[in-house]
Order: structure tokens, then sequence, then C-alpha cells
């Protein structure tokens, strides 16, 4: 009988709640509690000291380390309880001391997609969406409702407002603070957190991009920026290029939601700090 075939396997100190669903090949180690609602699919590993509250799914795979939560409710002072619930996709790992809170009123789902790596003490606030293959490094901080999308980094302490939305492959410095929605396959950096350039060493390692490829997308880039309102170049810059990933950048600007983009060059405290 295969691992993924095996009945599930459970420390004698683990708490699981009989509402739980366990599929084949769970195993949930020493100290873990695991509230009613629960459901984990085969292969998820609990190591230890894990708990689970409410309405969990953890999908094929998924290992969470010791001293995790997932599913506590949100840090939301509208929230009174109400039914929701957190998604995790296949194979996703998450560290130690990670939180993750289940989805508050308005929105009822924190989802994060497969294959992602959320470090040790990562925050994931209420209702947000991980796209697939996302990293969020050591302390990194996502406050409620914000958009991750696919194979985006967030590196060690950064912090992210909520409601923002961060593109696919976008890469957002440590110790950075974003308070705006950050382009596709940027990378961005700051206190109050700029955009750079490109993420062009992403570029080339996931999607193989020649050098003349990233140099079309760095100049539609700074095209976008240029005159100080990025909406007002959109049509212009799909006028002349039909690279999809351009485009990909671009829809992303014409749905600049609540926050605008996140602006280009160097922030105003760094500037001071270098003159």
């Amino acid at each position: 009988m295969s691992a993924s075939e095996a009945a599930p396997r459970i420390h004698p100190t683990a708490s699981v709640d009989p509402g739980a669903q366990l599929a084949p090949g769970v195993e949930i180690g020493p100290g873990c509690i695991v509230a009613a609602g629960a459901v984990l699919h085969a292969g998820v590993r609990l190591v230890a000291h894990v708990v689970l509250d409410g309405h969990v799914t953890l999908h094929e795979g998924v290992t969470v380390y010791p001293f995790a939560t997932i599913g506590l409710p949100p840090q939301d002072l509208k929230y009174r309880g109400e039914p929701t619930r957190v998604e995790i996709g296949a194979r996703t790992q998450v560290r130690e001391h990670a939180t993750i809170h289940r989805g508050s009123v308005g929105g009822g789902v924190t989802r994060i997609g497969a294959d992602c790596l959320i470090m040790c003490v990562a925050h994931i606030g209420h209702d947000c969406r991980l796209g697939d293959g996302v990293i969020l490094v050591n302390n990194a901080m996502l406050a409620g409702h914000v958009e991750v999308g696919d194979h985006a980094v967030i590196q060690g302490g950064a912090a992210v407002q909520q409601f923002v939305r961060i593109g696919r492959m976008a890469m957002l410095a440590g110790m950075s603070g974003l308070e705006r929605n950050l382009l596709p396959f940027t990378r961005a950096k700051g206190y109050r957190a700029t955009v750079r350039g490109l993420n062009t060493i992403g570029l080339r390692r996931r999607l193989g991009l020649s050098q003349g490829a990233v140099i079309g997308m760095a100049r539609a880039m700074h095209d976008l920026y240029r005159g100080g309102r990025p909406e007002e170049q959109v049509a212009a810059i799909a006028a002349q290029s039909d690279d999809p990933l351009v485009a990909e950048m671009l829809d992303f600007a014409r749905n600049r939601g609540r926050h605008g983009l996140c602006p280009f060059g160097r922030s105003g405290e760094e500037e001071e700090e270098g003159a």
C-alpha cells in the first residue's frame, strides 16, 4: 500500500474533531489541533503543534510546520462569526509560526494557490488571494484583501496595504511598504515602495526571455510611466506592441483600482538620505 493510500496517522497527543475530514495518507503530528470543518486531502502533513480552526481546506501534499495557525478569525472588527473559510492549494508549504486568517464579511474566503512557500512568521490577512508559486519570505505581512499574482516574491519584512494588488512575477524587496498596485514583472523597493525596474532575473529564468525581449518590455514600462500618469499612456503603447507580456502589464494598468499604480523612481526619503 502506498503512502497516499494509507489510513491517516494521528499522533496520540493531537486533538482532531470528529467533524474533520481526513483523506488517506494524512499525517497529523504531536500537539496539533484540527477543528470541525477542516478538510485535509491526501498526503497533507501537519508536522507538530499546528492549529487548524474553522473551515480550512488543505489540498494534496500541503505541509504545515510547527506553530503555524490557519483559519483563525480575521483581525476585523466588523466580523461577527460568519461562516468563512481558507483554501490552500496542492504542495504549498506553510512554515513555522505563519498565520493565515479566514475570510471576513464581504469576502468569505482566503485562498492560496498551489506550490507556494509561506516562510516563517509570515502573515496572510483575511480575504487575501494568492496565485500559484508565490513566495512570502520571513515576516512578510499581507493586510486584508490583498491579491498576489502567480510566482510573485515578497521578501522578508515587507508589508502590503489592504486591497493592494501585486501582478504576476513581481518582486517586492525586503523591509518595503507597498501602498499601491504593483505591475506584473516589475520590482519595487523602499519604505514607501516605488518601481525600480523589471524583475529581469525572473523573466529570464522562468520565461526564458531573450535580452531583446526584456529590453522591449523595459521600454514599454518606461513609456507607461512617462508624463506622470501611466493610464494615459496605455492606448499609445498598446498600438505599438504586440507582445503578450506587455499586454498583460497594460491590462493591469487599466484596472488599477482604488489605490492606483505604484509610482516609478526613488522615493523621497531615499533621495534625502543620499543628498
